[in-house]
């Protein structure tokens, strides 16, 4: 074994002392939080520069999502310019437009086929809140009610820059993950979202337990009922109040009397214009309101339908009644 003669002569102790030493020279020593740190920058680098989107849409922000991949906006400067047909090589899920009750099953099962890490984006104001169709029986208000958003992107619908910045807070979010508390790095097992039962309308499984809970008790069933009842009553009153501010006030209890027919100079009874509809008072319950609200339009159905009656009475009668009215100028002259 040959020896270096130019390297210069340590003096050590003992053995443990030059191991020591030829440990420092070959192997990089310091605390294990700067090793961690080192491996996270990497790690995220890798991460957020290769951010594959999954290729499918749903509705008008999906246009703006395929105009992103274009050549006038380039989302190829972010890394994200491969939009993978298939889930498990995909990264990012972005929910563009209107998310129906039919298609969630769908998109839960596609989630669930993602590969970790994967990342959830709400694009547009129907995938994040419902939109201008949150009312609507068959949309549902939010997709963060089936799966975890990352981030929201507000618009209706958004533009590619919108979706860019969108793009931009994920990588900062990907920045600040480290690989000590990420979730696909943990021991515990990773459940899948189960996938939503659609029949009368969309079925949640993890709210079985607080679905039976609530249905057993009477108390917070009539009260959630109460609820409900003050809110249409409430959006239907003030619809009303902008339409025929009148129609706020209370009538009066007593009938009025019928008043005669009138009759016309030609001998012709004329119409009888329609009874005006009985307003109900005012309920003290909502409850009691939507059972006024029912009997008024019984009632005025009722009168609408004498008021017809009445009509067609009178039209058959101006058909038997003859024509005396004298002749005009026009048609004397043409006679003669």
């Amino acid at each position: 074994m040959e020896y270096d003669k130019s390297a210069p002569i340590m003096v050590l102790d003992s053995d443990d002392a030059w191991m020591e030493e030829e440990v420092k020279k070959k192997v990089w020593t310091g605390p294990l939080d700067q090793a961690v740190k080192l491996v996270d920058g990497i790690y995220n680098w890798g991460r957020r520069s290769s951010i594959w989107p999954m290729q499918f849409g749903l509705a008008c922000c999906a246009i703006e999502m395929i105009s992103a991949g274009g050549g006038r906006f380039d989302i190829a400067r972010f890394g994200s310019e491969l939009f993978r047909p298939s889930p498990r090589q995909a990264d990012l899920m972005i929910v563009a437009g209107t998310v129906t009750k039919k298609m969630v099953p769908a998109i839960v099962r596609l989630y669930n086929q993602m590969a970790e890490p994967k990342y959830v984006m709400a694009m547009g104001a129907c995938a994040s809140a419902g939109g201008p169709f949150k009312e609507g029986y068959n949309v549902v208000s939010g997709i963060d009610k089936f799966l975890p958003v990352d981030i929201y992107v507000p618009g209706c619908p958004p533009t590619p820059q919108a979706l860019f910045y969108g793009l931009l807070m994920l990588h900062k979010k990907i920045n600040g993950q480290s690989v000590r508390n990420v979730p696909w790095y943990q021991a515990e097992d990773h459940l899948e979202v189960p996938e939503p039962i659609l029949g009368p309308d969309i079925f949640d499984p993890r709210r079985a337990v607080e679905i039976k809970q609530v249905s057993a008790d009477e108390k917070e069933m009539e009260a959630r009922y109460i609820r409900l009842a003050a809110r249409a009553e409430l959006k239907h009153g003030k619809t009303e109040g902008e339409a025929k501010p009148a129609a706020a006030k209370p009538a009066v209890a007593a009938k009025p009397a019928t008043p005669a027919k009138p009759v016309t100079p030609a001998g012709k009874p004329a119409v009888t214009p329609a009874p005006k509809p009985v307003t109900p008072a005012v309920a003290t319950t909502p409850a009691e309101a939507k059972l006024e609200e029912t009997k008024a339009d019984a009632n005025f159905a009722q009168q609408a339908e004498q008021h017809h009656e009445q009509t067609a009475k009178s039209d058959a009668l101006k058909a038997d009644t003859p024509n005396t009215e004298p002749a005009t100028d026009d048609k004397s002259s043409a006679e003669s």
